[in-house]
């Protein structure tokens, strides 16, 4: 989006990337059905940066969610909005849009450079790359950098641009997994049980640092060191954060959503005869057997025989989360250039003529088509910009 951005001023534009192939990423992004952006209306959209709302509502005034819709549009690829509000194209495929993308910006005449990994400067201003052929250098009149966050570091974001540019002097927030999943200290039978079974439907509910509540009725999974899914993921931040803080954090799970606790208590209480206590769970609460490993987990074999208390932890089940998963099993990370680095169009302050983008400077946003949607305006954003910084530096349209 920066080179496009870029070359529709007139500006000559070269993309280094280090894969073999651009768009690596936005490919993997759409293995399950391309989630380009959200039919939120805008304020609520803005809203889901969390800290960084305010930020990313400037980005979003110069391309939203129906800006990058009408866009794909241009590129012959309708979409559809889906019954959680998401954004898909039609035929909920990235490649279609991938192709048609580059396609276009090669006729534009955007050349590109793939095998390529941008390794810093040198004592003159040049950019280095390690390539197959060895090391390269290139001088460049304006850079824009969009090497990603530290998640999925197979597909090229590691988060190796932090050291060349905090040599610089750059502030940069350290690097953490976002929309991740936690580790949660399972029983060994548990674990070995119920590793990968969904858990459906339930409420999470956890806290924030200024104690207010957040619920959600979704799903996740149970993974073999803890919890993961789109559930867990969308408190990933909040969670993450009150880790730091405390060292731990406990979210409440209500695994009956819908069902009163009075009445829950009176089914439980009834006679069982000779069926299992599992069996017995299932016909009174609907209580499969993901749950009911829960809820022996918390309660051991001793509390199961109080009626009461277990309605009570089916509808409020502590689990305590120890920490976040590595970042590099993580779809997104947090983190990265400060915003106090950066001027209102992207550009270092302290390095005039470089601008950044994307997952490299320092937010987030849960799944859903956020995450996307804002680093196609940060590009749109910076790649504009490089090329009008440099053509006013120089009083003419200029290569960048």
């Amino acid at each position: 989006m920066a080179a496009e951005a870029a070359r529709a001023t007139g500006a000559e534009v070269d993309v280094y990337d280090r894969m073999g192939s651009v768009g690596r990423k936005f490919l993997v992004a759409g293995k399950g059905g391309l989630n380009l952006t959200h039919s939120d209306p805008f304020e609520r959209f803005a809203s889901r940066y969390r800290g960084r709302a305010d930020e990313i509502r400037a980005w979003l005034r110069e391309f939203d969610a129906d800006a990058l819709r009408a866009w794909a549009r241009g590129l012959g690829v309708d979409t559809f909005v889906g019954t959680s509000g998401r954004v898909f194209p039609l035929d909920l495929k990235a490649a279609p849009l991938l192709r048609g993308w580059v396609r276009r910006l090669r006729a534009s005449d955007v050349r590109f450079h793939v095998g390529h990994d941008w390794i810093g400067w040198d004592e003159h201003g040049a950019l280095r790359f390690a390539s197959g052929d060895g090391e390269r250098k290139v001088k460049a009149d304006a850079v824009v950098l969009a090497c990603g966050g530290g998640s999925w570091p197979v597909l090229g974001s590691d988060g190796r641009w932090v050291a060349p540019l905090a040599a610089r002097g750059v502030a940069i927030a350290p690097l953490q997994p976002s929309n991740c999943g936690f580790d949660v200290a399972w029983s060994a039978h548990f674990a070995g049980r119920h590793a990968g079974e969904p858990v459906k439907p339930v409420v999470l509910e956890c806290h924030d640092a200024d104690g207010t509540a957040h619920r959600r009725q979704g799903e996740f999974v149970v993974g073999a060191h803890g919890i993961e899914g789109s559930l867990v993921y969308a408190y990933s931040g909040i969670l993450r954060d009150a880790i730091a803080a405390r060292g731990s954090a406990t979210i409440r799970l209500d695994l009956v959503p819908g069902r009163d606790v009075e009445r829950l208590a009176r089914e439980l209480a009834r006679p069982r005869g000779r069926r299992s206590f599992g069996e017995h769970l299932r016909r009174a609460a609907g209580i499969d057997s993901v749950k009911a490993g829960l809820l022996y987990e918390v309660l051991g074999k001793d509390g199961l025989a109080d009626a009461g208390k277990v309605a009570a932890t089916l509808k409020a089940l502590p689990l305590k989360l120890l920490r976040a998963r590595p970042i590099d099993e993580a779809i997104s990370s947090a983190g990265g250039v400060r915003f106090d680095a950066l001027d209102a169009h992207l550009m270092l302050r302290d390095l005039p003529g470089v601008f950044c983008a994307g997952e490299m400077i320092d937010w987030e946003a849960p799944t859903g088509g956020y995450l996307l949607t804002a680093c196609f305006a940060s590009g749109r954003i910076a790649g504009a910009a490089a090329a009008g910084w440099h053509a006013r530096a120089a009083g003419a349209t200029v290569p960048a």
